[in-house]
């Protein structure tokens, strides 16, 4: 796999781990005494993408305003890394091509 698809691919694995870690976080917002968790990212080299990890966050409670804010920047890495694919795979079609 190219670094580019690499990279994408973990943005995209990135954004599903948000999206379940809010899903998680919402689900269980009536359970008293709850801690919500939290999606820590961090680079993972120049080629290699992102690192996400799930981390505990230190409040208590949930916020839906929160967690909806999550949702929809999960939403938005879902679109931008698959765009990034797409180009991807076009661009390396169209070398092909040219090339072949």
């Amino acid at each position: 796999m190219s670094s580019l698809a690499a990279i994408a691919s973990s943005g995209l694995q990135a954004a599903d781990l948000r999206l379940r870690v809010s899903a998680h976080n919402v689900a269980n917002m009536n359970t008293p005494g709850f801690a919500p968790q939290r999606v820590s990212e961090a680079s993972a080299g120049p080629r290699s993408g992102v690192t996400a990890q799930v981390v505990q966050s230190d409040q208590r409670g949930v916020s839906l305003e929160q967690e909806a804010i999550e949702q929809m920047a999960a939403k938005l890495a879902f679109k931008a890394n698959v765009f990034v694919l797409r180009t991807y795979q076009e661009t390396t079609g169209t070398l092909l091509n040219v090339f072949a």
